[in-house]
């Protein structure tokens, strides 16, 4: 295993927007199929380069390598590539404690979304109204038809934080929901959890459309609560 020099990788043109999680795809293959622990991660500002995205892009990109525990920062060295089997770092260590890891994630969501609901009510266009109450329409399709809906139940809280008219936090929003997409998965196979989604979601978007704050805030911390004591009974 050597720290030497960077690996010398061949990347893809990154398409769209969410560009950060496509830089993550293409960093993760690459580091599963073509790299060893101990190997480095080039430069930022050379993959900024080699991909042709933002250095905030990379950035998010690694972050959440490090948070799957694939990759671990190193003062004076870089970004080093990690065993999977390794000894993990305290990221790492967070992720392997999967029931602790999943309980901060929603706790990060209660501290987050419920107050960005409020400001979505305040913020919130016609046109944003509309395509949340288009994603409602397709997820309670897929719920009729038994179905997940778990893109929908995704596509709503962003949307949601999207009206809020902040940039910055949509990132955290979709790391979030990137992380807790297996936990989804699972979840909302439970009996009565998506008919509960769907109703919490109603609520939260009554609220936006009427523009009261304090009630949109309500009734996503509702929702969040409903959903925590699901995902921790399940796990």
């Amino acid at each position: 295993m050597g720290t030497e020099s960077p690996a010398k990788l061949g990347f893809e043109a990154i398409p769209r927007n969410k560009v950060y999680q496509e830089v993550a795809k293409q960093l993760e293959r690459h580091i599963t199929e073509e790299l060893k622990p101990g190997d480095l991660l080039p430069p930022e500002r050379q993959l900024v380069q080699m991909l042709g995205v933002s250095r905030s892009s990379v950035r998010d990109a690694i972050r959440s390598l490090e948070l799957k525990g694939l990759l671990e920062p190193r003062q004076g060295i870089g970004t080093v590539v990690c065993s999977p089997h390794a000894a993990p770092g305290p990221l790492a260590t967070a992720l392997l404690e999967k029931r602790k890891m999943i309980a901060e994630l929603l706790d990060v969501r209660n501290m987050i979304e419920p107050p960005l609901a409020g400001r979505a009510a305040l913020h919130v266009s016609r046109d944003e109204i509309a395509e949340m109450e288009e994603i409602l329409v397709r997820q309670e399709a897929k719920v009729r038809g038994g179905e997940l809906g778990i893109d929908e139940d995704s596509e709503f809280h962003y949307n949601v934080a999207l009206a809020s008219n902040n940039s910055a936090v949509l990132k955290i929003v979709d790391v979030l929901m990137d992380l807790l997409r297996e936990t989804r998965e699972r979840t909302l196979q439970v009996e009565g959890r998506q008919e509960k989604s769907l109703a919490g979601h109603h609520r939260i978007l009554s609220a936006l459309k009427r523009g009261d704050a304090g009630a949109a805030e309500a009734a996503m911390r509702r929702h969040l609560q409903e959903v925590e004591s699901i995902v921790l009974k399940k796990l």
